[in-house]
């Protein structure tokens, strides 16, 4: 991965891409029905990653259209992480075979977080990615829906601890509804934890590309943008463009 990556979020249910403000499954926006046809649109844009979700794996449904998407996608000229609903290694290792670069671990890390290390010494730290998804300072899982009593901190170090490198943090509180990124809890986070952390929840604009972009001297590796490109607020191809040197 470059020093800094903007990583545009396909998020399916249903092998439909939608939205979820705050990940309510109850506030969802369909964008479209073909994730391929999407990927490739930001593809064309630019984009050399895609942040693929599969929400009913995360809501503890079978997803089994996501997972039909993700070889398609992983088809095109472009590099996947994809994660939602990944419990053990044979999911690791499905991903992988389909066609993901990186695999995305999220519920697991509180619930099994001995996974996390199998995972990273079987499939390597380059391929293994932890989510830590946090709403007031306190971590939740299955696909938002639970909550926890472990703060992000304390998660993300136990995290680094088992060989992991990469983090995605998300402030659901900002997730779907263009409150703009809080960078500051984010460069905290990779400086505590000593981490390299991508950004989730809240781009609504430029400027929030340009402040996550200032600090990617500072841990801050990457941000996801979603609804503000599927909106319009962003544009990714201006985006892409504006990280990129000359």
């Amino acid at each position: 991965m470059s020093k800094f990556t903007i990583f545009p979020a396909i998020d399916l249910r249903n092998g439909r891409v939608v939205r979820l403000e705050h990940g309510d499954p109850e506030r969802e926006t369909v964008f479209g029905n073909n994730p391929v046809n999407m990927a490739q649109k930001w593809i064309d844009a630019g984009a050399k990653w895609l942040h693929v979700i599969n929400l009913d794996g995360a809501l503890d449904e079978a997803g089994a259209a996501n997972w039909a998407a993700l070889p398609a996608i992983a088809e095109l000229d472009v590099k996947v992480q994809f994660g939602g609903g990944i419990r053990n290694l044979d999911d690791v290792a499905r991903a992988l075979d389909a066609g993901a670069k990186r695999v995305i671990l999220g519920t697991v890390a509180i619930e099994k977080p001995e996974l996390v290390s199998k995972a990273v010494g079987k499939f390597g730290k380059n391929k293994i990615l932890v989510g830590i998804d946090s709403h007031n300072g306190r971590v939740k899982t299955r696909g938002w829906q639970r909550d926890t009593a472990m703060n992000p901190v304390d998660l993300g170090k136990e995290m680094k601890e088992r060989g992991v490198k990469t983090i995605i943090y998300t402030d659901i509180g900002r997730d779907g509804v263009l409150s703009g990124v809080d960078v500051g809890a984010t460069v905290q986070l990779s400086q505590v934890t000593g981490l390299q952390v991508i950004a989730s929840g809240g781009v609504a604009s430029m400027e929030d590309i340009r402040l996550c972009h200032t600090q990617a001297e500072h841990g801050l590796v990457g941000v996801i943008t979603g609804r503000a490109i599927y909106d319009g607020g962003l544009d990714l191809e201006e985006a892409l463009q504006s990280i990129t040197p000359a």
